[in-house]
């Protein structure tokens, strides 16, 4: 019993609507309804400033942190942190407290990374980091760094054990059906980016062009 409502708890943690709340909150805007309609980190940046989406980047983050951290918290061994991590993920894309719509699962997923594996979370945010710097596109970084952040699931085990001290194959299987969910929630950004219309943000070498 106590490990449902710590699932439940978890999934209502990342159902937090932080973007919402803190466009309603501070600023009288439902960020929904301006930008690109998204309620997450991404568009509360472009809606309502770098502040603002610092603090929902934070809280995001902080959600799938904590979702994982519960079943340690509590003393449950018997159950992988990660599922908990998934439980938030599913309530930030779908939250119950925003009629099941939500953000696009990215920093929730890296909360849940920072809540599970800490040094490989520092190594997930170097991979997004330098994306970004290259593309200037959170979205198209997003969809990239998915991808490696998988494959290195597979591939750090052995050559970087100080990083992810042993083959994972249940963070593997969780990897790749976030990639795959990133990659279908992201499913207009990649027609704006073929159209060469996709936003970009004044970071990396988009930033020195200007």
């Amino acid at each position: 019993m106590e490990t449902i409502i710590l699932f439940f708890s978890a999934y209502l943690l990342g159902s937090i609507p932080s973007g919402v709340w803190v466009g309603k909150i501070f600023f009288k805007k439902d960020i929904r309804q301006f930008g690109s309609g998204n309620s997450g980190t991404t568009n509360t940046y472009r809606v309502l400033g770098k502040k603002a989406g610092t603090v929902v980047l934070f809280m995001d983050i902080c959600k799938g942190t904590l979702a994982t951290l519960l079943p340690t918290l509590f003393g449950i061994t018997n159950i992988n942190p990660l599922w908990f991590g998934v439980a938030a993920i599913l309530g930030h894309t779908f939250p119950i407290f925003a009629r099941f719509k939500g953000g696009k699962a990215v920093a929730t997923s890296a909360g849940m990374l920072l809540g599970y594996q800490p040094l490989f979370f520092l190594y997930s945010l170097a991979i997004f980091l330098i994306g970004l710097f290259f593309t200037s596109m959170v979205s198209l970084t997003s969809m990239i760094a998915a991808v490696l952040i998988t494959l290195s699931t597979i591939f750090l085990p052995l050559i970087a054990p100080n990083i992810l001290p042993q083959q994972d194959w249940l963070l593997t299987m969780i990897a790749i059906g976030v990639t795959i969910f990133i990659f279908y929630r992201h499913k207009d950004n990649i027609v704006r980016i073929k159209n060469g219309t996709e936003n970009k943000v004044p970071f990396g070498l988009n930033k020195n062009k200007k």
